[in-house]
């Protein structure tokens, strides 16, 4: 697929989406969000998907550019915007395959929300985050389901109520960011090496018991975890990975 915001590369079984907009710290408008729906609604068959930016910085959120045309949308026209932007947030979620996202320099408002929906997010010691929109009258509303389901509705009462800068060490001890490192690109390799030992199949399904499990009661949650296991562990992959853990070899994936 070629896109005019985004840039992909498929390298060992691992699909490489760079937001591609350095000129404007990579922030998103109509054309990025669009693009970006396309493209995790019609994902390669990868093992893992990295989330990245070209730049020094990750996504300063929404371009300036975009914003000056919404200033005089009615509230139909807003809707209809504000509703392409929560589909992009969604397909990125909800992506069966896992995705790994690589923080570098600024993270802002919308590019926060970017942050919120990788499942396993990666940045350097520099890296600075902020969720700014109050400073202009607005909310983080569409990103809100993502980022205070990553750092609770007590850290989001702070940052999204001041729209404060925070640093790395902050994203980390509040859960938004899960590690912080100096080197950005052997930790993501290191992740994704960790990645490929997991089997294909039990990572896809897990999303999928994370995001039910997570709402849903326990009364509820009970019933599905138990047919969830009882499934994996008589599927040809389940077969396989326990037969080879008792074999004490590698299952077929890892190897």
């Amino acid at each position: 697929m070629e896109f005019k915001t985004l840039r992909t590369e498929t390298v060992e079984g691992v699909l490489h989406v760079t937001l591609d907009r350095p000129d404007v710290h990579n922030a998103f408008n109509d054309e990025l969000i669009a693009e970006a729906i396309e493209l995790f609604s019609n994902l390669p068959d990868v093992r893992a998907v990295v989330l990245r930016s070209n730049g020094p910085n990750f996504c300063a959120g929404a371009d300036l550019n975009w914003m000056s045309r919404m200033v005089s949308y009615t509230r139909e026209e807003n809707v209809r915007d504000s509703a392409n932007l929560a589909k992009m947030y969604a397909v990125i979620d909800e992506c069966p395959l896992p995705v790994v996202g690589r923080i570098q320099g600024a993270a802002i408002g919308g590019g926060v929300g970017l942050v919120a929906v990788c499942d396993i997010a990666i940045a350097t010691k520099e890296s600075k985050f902020g969720l700014s929109e109050v400073k202009l009258g607005i909310l983080p509303a569409v990103i809100s389901p993502y980022v205070i389901g990553k750092i609770g509705a007590s850290h989001a009462r702070a940052l999204f109520l001041t729209g404060e800068r925070f640093d790395a060490e902050r994203a980390l001890r509040i859960g938004l960011v899960h590690r912080v490192v100096d080197d950005l690109d052997a930790a993501v390799e290191e992740t994704l090496k960790q990645l490929k030992t997991s089997g294909p199949e039990a990572v896809r399904e897990c999303k999928k018991l994370i995001a039910y499990v997570a709402s849903h009661e326990l009364a509820d949650a009970i019933p599905y975890t138990i047919d969830a296991i009882s499934t994996r562990r008589t599927s040809a992959e389940g077969q396989e990975g326990m037969q080879a853990f008792l074999r004490k070899e590698k299952p077929p994936w890892a190897r």
